[in-house]
C-alpha cells in the first residue's frame, strides 16, 4: 500500500534513539517524519501534484522537445537513471541503455543523477535549521528549495535545454509553449487560480509539489525506529552498530542519513568528462548525499564512479589509510588535485576496514522502501512521447 501524503504544516519528527549505537557522541538517527513539509506559499494540493506530474513527464519542457524531467529521474531506477553520468538532451533510450542519438555530439551531464524520492525532506538533518524554502539542492548546493531546483535543468545545455534556446530565455520559452496549449492553461488555472496562471513561478511550484508527493518512508529501518523490533535482522543490527562505530553516522545522520553539508573526499575524476570537476567553489567539496533507497540508485558518488556499495566502502578504506593520490581520472586511488590534508578529517578518520562489511551493506540495504508511487501518465497535454525519447 502506498504511503499517504500529508500535506503542509510543520515537520513532526518521529525520532527514536538507536540503542545499538555505541558512540554516545554520534548524532541521532531517526525515522522519517509522518508529515511532508511544504513552504507556506506553495501548499501541496491534489491539483498541483497532478499538474506537476504531467509537467514532469512532458518533454515540452526541453529545448528540443526530446527529454523530460522523468528521463533522468525514472521510477524504474528509484527516480534516478542508473547511469554514472546522465544523458539528457539529444539522448535516446532509458536508464543504462540510454545513449546519444546518431549525429549528435556527446555531452553528458557532469554529475550523477540523484534520486528525488523523499527530496521533500532535503535539509532535514541532525544539525540543520533548513526549511522547505531553504533546503539545499544539487551536489554543489547552488540553489535552495525545490521550487528553484525544478527550473534549473531547463536552463542547462546538457540536461534539458540543448543548444536551441539561449540560457537566459529557456524558462520563458517553456512558459510560452505551455500558454499555447489550452489544456495546460486549464490545469494551471485550476491549480493556482487567476487569469495568468501559467508563469515561471507556478511552473516551479507545480513541479515541486509533485516531487514532494514522491515519498518512501517505510523502510525496515523506519519500522525498527518506530518500535518494530523485528523489522531488522541480526546482520542489519550489527551493520547499524558498525555504521556508527566506523564513523559513517558523522556525515550520514538524521532522518535522511545526510548532514547536507559539503565535504572534500578526494573521489577520482570521471574519465567520461573532458575536465576535472572541482565542485563547490573549486574546492572539490560535494554535498553528502542521502542514503535513503541507496540500494536502488547505483552507481554512486557525485560522478557515478563506483558501481557498487563494496566499491564505495573500499574507496573510504583508501581515504582512511592515506591512500595515494595517483587515481587520475577513473583510477583506483584518490583525486590527484586534492592533497591528503585537504580531505575532510571526518573521512580520514573513518574505520571501515576489517571484518563487518557485509553487515554494513545489509544495514544500508535496510534503508530502502520499494513501495513508492511509480505512476506514469498514459499521455501528456503536449501530445509528445511521455518521458521523452525513451526508445
Amino acid at each position: 500500500m502506498r504511503n499517504t501524503l500529508v500535506a503542509g504544516g510543520l515537520v513532526v519528527l518521529v525520532a527514536t534513539t538507536i540503542a545499538a549505537i555505541g558512540a554516545a557522541q554520534a548524532p541521532q538517527l531517526a525515522a522519517l517524519p509522518v508529515t511532508v513539509p511544504a513552504p507556506a506559499d506553495n501548499p501541496t494540493t491534489p491539483e498541483r501534484v497532478a499538474l506537476g506530474r504531467l509537467l514532469f513527464w512532458d518533454p515540452i519542457l526541453s529545448g528540443g522537445k526530446d527529454v523530460a524531467c522523468a528521463t533522468c529521474h525514472h521510477p524504474d531506477f528509484g527516480y534516478s537513471d542508473g547511469l554514472a553520468l546522465s544523458i539528457g538532451a539529444n539522448g535516446v533510450g532509458l536508464g543504462p541503455a540510454r545513449a546519444f542519438a546518431a549525429g549528435h555530439k556527446s555531452l553528458p551531464v557532469k554529475r550523477n543523477s540523484q534520486t528525488i524520492l523523499n527530496v521533500a525532506f532535503n535539509g532535514l538533518a541532525a544539525r540543520s535549521n533548513a526549511t522547505p524554502a531553504t533546503a539545499p539542492m544539487f551536489w554543489d548546493l547552488r540553489v535552495q528549495g525545490l521550487e528553484a531546483q525544478a527550473l534549473e535543468p531547463l536552463k542547462a545545455i546538457d540536461e534539458m535545454r540543448g543548444g536551441t534556446i539561449p540560457e537566459d530565455r529557456a524558462v520563458a520559452a517553456v512558459v510560452t509553449r505551455l500558454n499555447a496549449l489550452p489544456e495546460y492553461r486549464r490545469l494551471f488555472a485550476r491549480a493556482f487560480g487567476g487569469t495568468a496562471a501559467v508563469s515561471e513561478q507556478n511552473l516551479g511550484r507545480a513541479l515541486a509539489a509533485f516531487q514532494r508527493s514522491l515519498v518512501a518512508m517505510n523502510a525496515p529501518v523506519d519500522r525498527y525506529m518506530r518500535g518494530d523490533a523485528t523489522a531488522l535482522g541480526a546482520e542489519q543490527l550489527r551493520g547499524m552498530d558498525r555504521f556508527s562505530t566506523a564513523g559513517c553516522v558523522q556525515c550520514h545522520n538524521g532522518p535522511m542519513f545526510s548532514d547536507y553539508t559539503p565535504h572534500v573526499l578526494g573521489v577520482p575524476d570521471q574519465a567520461a568528462l573532458p575536465a576535472s570537476d572541482a565542485g563547490l567553489n573549486q574546492t572539490y567539496a560535494f554535498r553528502t548525499p542521502s542514503l535513503r533507497n541507496v540500494g536502488l540508485t547505483a552507481p554512486y558518488m557525485h560522478n557515478g564512479l563506483f558501481a557498487t556499495l563494496p566499491e564505495v566502502i573500499n574507496f573510504y578504506q583508501r581515504v582512511s589509510r592515506g591512500g595515494g593520490n595517483r587515481g587520475g581520472r577513473g583510477g583506483r586511488g584518490l583525486n590527484p588535485h586534492v592533497t591528503r590534508d585537504e580531505i575532510d578529517p571526518l573521512a580520514r578518520g573513518l574505520r571501515v576496514g576489517g571484518r563487518g562489511q557485509r553487515d554494513l551493506i545489509a544495514f544500508l540495504e535496510a534503508l530502502t522502501d520499494p513501495d513508492f508511487d511509480r505512476t506514469i501518465p498514459a499521455q501528456v497535454p503536449s501530445g509528445l512521447p511521455v518521458g521523452g525519447r525513451l526508445r
